[in-house]
């Protein structure tokens, strides 16, 4: 296994490159001057030529991709056009907000998708059955958008039991320690604030998690229909184990590999499809970071974001090739 992932991680050195040649292509594309939209439309030719030579933006193509991977070789994502701040100090807040939604959506999802897809495959062709698999369908056809404007309208604005934007209250703010914020209120102790953070977390997680939810329900069923009919499973029952350590303890852990791969697949989606709910409940993670580029033409922010959110979806579809081998020992590398 160890040869193996040692494989995997030099595996990474042409799709990180390669992606970087796509974004790098595909940013440059875009129609428009980052100085022109750094300076305003008010600004004169002379002025725009000399910010786009100060940005190194007259260079051939050529020259700014040498210098931008000759950067990333070294460490350094770059500056931000905009904001002349050092990328790698930049990025890190947005990225750990968008980290904590996720992990927070992805525990929803797992938890709520899998026992539903477990009792459903328990009670087949049930009312449970048919309802969890109809909501599954639901939640799968059910746009972000408008889950979140309704979940605000519902839970914020006519029952006032949750806050509809932002991570934290900005009367009392959390001091930022690692900008994990559930992690940074029990390190200062503030009980008080973990719990305005967790409500803040509520229904941007809950909108969030509603698509992989769904999805891990459907395959959590099918696979362990699956399972549950096979031979050592009816030995079990017929040695008269409980359904529920037939069910949890031997069908789920041989159904649990192609549940795993969905699980994987929808976190990588999760982090980088997150945009849309971090644009409803206004909160400020990598998905609205690369947005708020991509609107001013910062070509160092855009293409630093997208590789970042490419090497943790690698990362985690390598964690998720190891598992393979902890959940079911037939499995060698």
């Amino acid at each position: 296994m160890v040869a193996y992932s040692i494989r995997r991680l030099f595996m990474l050195i042409p799709v990180l490159f390669g992606m970087a040649i796509i974004v790098f292509s595909l940013i440059h594309a875009i129609p428009g001057n980052p100085a022109q939209m750094i300076l305003g439309q008010h600004a004169t030719k002379e002025s725009i030529a000399a910010l786009t030579k100060q940005l190194g933006l007259d260079q051939p193509l050529y020259l700014q991709f040498f210098h931008y991977i000759r950067d990333l070789l070294s460490g350094n994502l770059g500056t931000s056009l905009k904001t002349q701040t050092p990328i790698n100090q930049e990025i890190w807040p947005y990225l750990c907000a968008t980290i904590e939604l996720s992990v927070v959506a992805l525990i929803i999802a797992i938890i709520v998708g899998v026992n539903a897809g477990i009792i459903s495959a328990w009670f087949q062709n049930s009312w449970f059955d048919y309802i969890a698999m109809l909501l599954a369908l639901v939640g799968v056809s059910m746009p972000i958008f408008w889950l979140g404007l309704m979940e605000q309208y519902t839970f914020s604005i006519h029952f006032n039991l949750l806050p509809t934007t932002g991570r934290d209250d900005i009367r009392d703010p959390v001091q930022a320690i690692t900008n994990l914020y559930l992690i940074d209120t029990l390190l200062e102790g503030r009980f008080d604030q973990f719990i305005v953070v967790i409500k803040h977390l509520i229904l941007p997680s809950v909108a969030l998690a509603t698509i992989p939810m769904a999805i891990i329900a459907r395959m959590t069923r099918s696979s362990m229909l699956e399972v549950m009919r096979s031979d050592y499973i009816r030995t079990a029952r017929a040695k008269g184990l409980r359904m529920f350590w037939v069910v949890y303890k031997h069908s789920l852990k041989n159904a649990f590999i192609p549940v795993l791969t969905v699980i994987g697949l929808q976190t990588g989606l999760l982090l980088g499809g997150a945009i849309l709910t971090e644009t409803i409940f206004g909160w400020p993670g990598i998905g609205g970071y690369i947005y708020d580029a991509i609107q001013s033409r910062d070509y160092p922010v855009i293409q630093s974001g997208i590789l970042v959110v490419a090497l943790i979806f690698v990362f985690i579809n390598l964690i998720v090739d190891l598992l393979y081998a902890a959940i079911d020992p037939r499995i060698k590398y």
